[in-house]
């Protein structure tokens, strides 16, 4: 075969067993005829095209590949007639037409499929010859595009399963992730040993755990009117307190996000930390801190500057909902050992330390190195009197109300504590007998000063007798001290009640 620079064909009889190879190709004679023996073996269906458009000779296989029958195609037959036929039945569509014609009016090659009624695939292929005419082979290639599309829908099924599985794997990473940095925050705040330490720890992980994220917590006051401000991360908008009313978590009692573009509501307390031209931000979290079912505090996240991209977390605020949730459990370990602790160590009458507790702490001033400590013990004057006269209960009111005038009227550093009954006493760091003495004196004015009202009235004016002493000046052990101001006190009753006596 021969090409010239413009595409033509020109083939010779040596090149017969070229042909056969499945490659595009046409087999004529030195004199330009068709060896219709040789093109009859050949799996493609060919046909050879005059330059006038007229069919002079094609093979036998021609009819099973177009699925043609005898009167579909002969020699003579025109190729208007054969494409016509071929839009017909639908092989060829208008565009693949419209490029065919195209080609052949610049009597260049051309390539396309026909799709055929039983929907086999034809590979179709014209080479134009040095006379103008076109030789024309058809390959059934249905066999080998099914395996390409196969192969192209198991490479799409591997590259998705791929996918999926890298998705998994990096969810995985995140998952572990997150709950490594929860088990370390959670081993920090389980090793807390008060409230105060416990915040420290929350604000030091919180810059760590959701870096450029921005927040706050507050806990309920003794009295539950309001939140009191103990800790805040990356803001200085800790407000030193908020009602619960002001935000929506506590009033729905469950967590609130805000978005900008959602149905939501900007919080008060956000509000007036942020003010109102900020309009809260565009994203933040409220979530409610929860100890054994009670609501004890609030924990408000701010996202505006978080990105996801530093913090390797995937859903920042669920994560934040989780922290929260192991807060909200520390926060009630701690104020469930608090309250263990308090009943192991106060009375639970007057809310004084109890008398063990006082041994301890004034074993722990021997301990310490001070250069001493006063003692003042106490009783109230014709207590069993009172009782008789008015009833156990004002009794216990009375009890009550000497507890909170020691509360109210002693400094740091100095112990109260109820001994049993209506005994008490009073440690005084580092003072020696006078300086001990002016305690009691400030502790019996205190009392006698103190109105009790019981019911309807008003009760007789409560009065006490105490007794002073000092280590190690009265006795080399608290024991001791003790007795010796156990000693003066029976001496201040004897000498006439609702006076202070002092160890001799």
């Amino acid at each position: 075969m021969k090409d010239d620079p413009q595409g033509h064909a020109e083939f010779s009889a040596s090149q017969i067993m070229s042909a056969t190879d499945g490659s595009v190709g046409v087999i004529v004679d030195d004199d330009g005829a068709l060896t219709s023996e040789i093109l009859d073996i050949m799996e493609q269906g060919i046909i050879q095209w005059s330059a006038e458009g007229i069919c002079k000779m094609h093979n036998n296989r021609i009819y099973r590949v177009l699925e043609l029958s005898g009167g579909d195609l002969r020699v003579g037959s025109s190729i208007d007639e054969f494409c016509k036929r071929a839009v017909a039945r639908g092989e060829i569509a208008e565009t693949t037409m419209r490029y065919y014609q195209g080609q052949v009016t610049a009597h260049q090659p051309f390539t396309f499929d026909l799709k055929m009624p039983s929907g086999r695939m034809i590979l179709t292929n014209g080479r134009p010859t040095r006379g103008g005419g076109y030789v024309v082979t058809f390959t059934d290639v249905t066999q080998a595009r099914r395996a390409a599309l196969e192969l192209d829908a198991a490479k799409r099924e591997a590259e998705v399963a791929r996918n999926r599985a890298e998705a998994v794997l990096a969810q995985e990473r995140t998952r572990q992730n997150e709950a490594r940095l929860l088990a370390t925050l959670d081993e920090w705040l389980q090793s807390c040993k008060s409230l105060d330490e416990l915040f420290r720890i929350v604000r030091s992980f919180m810059v760590k755990l959701l870096p450029g994220s921005a927040g706050e917590l507050y806990v309920y006051s003794n009295s539950r009117d309001v939140l009191d401000g103990v800790c805040s991360w990356n803001t200085p908008d800790l407000a030193s307190h908020i009602t619960p009313d002001s935000c929506w978590s506590l009033r729905r009692g469950r967590r609130y996000e805000f978005t900008r573009d959602g149905m939501c509501f900007v919080c008060d307390h956000v509000e007036e930390a942020l003010g109102p031209e900020v309009e809260g931000g565009d994203h933040y979290l409220c979530v409610p801190v929860v100890a054994h079912g009670d609501t004890v505090g609030l924990l408000h996240f701010r996202f505006d500057t978080l990105r996801k991209d530093e913090t390797g977390i995937e859903d920042p605020s669920g994560f934040a909902v989780r922290c929260a949730e192991h807060i909200s459990m520390a926060i009630a370990n701690v104020k469930l050992r608090d309250e263990l602790r308090d009943q192991s160590i106060r009375d639970p009458l007057t809310g004084l330390f109890n008398r063990r507790h006082f041994m301890e702490a004034m074993r722990r001033q021997l301990g310490s190195g001070a250069p001493g400590f006063g003692l003042v013990s106490f009783d109230a004057d014709r207590f069993k009197a009172f009782n008789d006269n008015h009833g156990h209960d004002a009794g216990d009111m009375v009890l009550r109300t000497i507890g909170d005038t020691l509360k109210d009227r002693l400094i740091a550093g100095e112990v109260a504590c109820r001994l049993g009954g209506e005994e008490f006493a009073v440690l005084v760091p580092g003072a020696g007998r006078d300086a001990t003495r002016e305690v009691a004196e400030r502790i019996r004015t205190a009392i006698e000063a103190t109105q009790v009202r019981y019911l309807d009235k008003v009760l007789p004016a409560i009065t006490i007798s105490a007794g002073v002493a000092a280590w190690p000046v009265d006795g080399p052990d608290p024991a001791a001290v003790l007795r010796r101001a156990d000693e003066a006190l029976y001496r201040a009753k004897d000498g006439g009640r609702n006076r202070v006596d002092e160890a001799r």
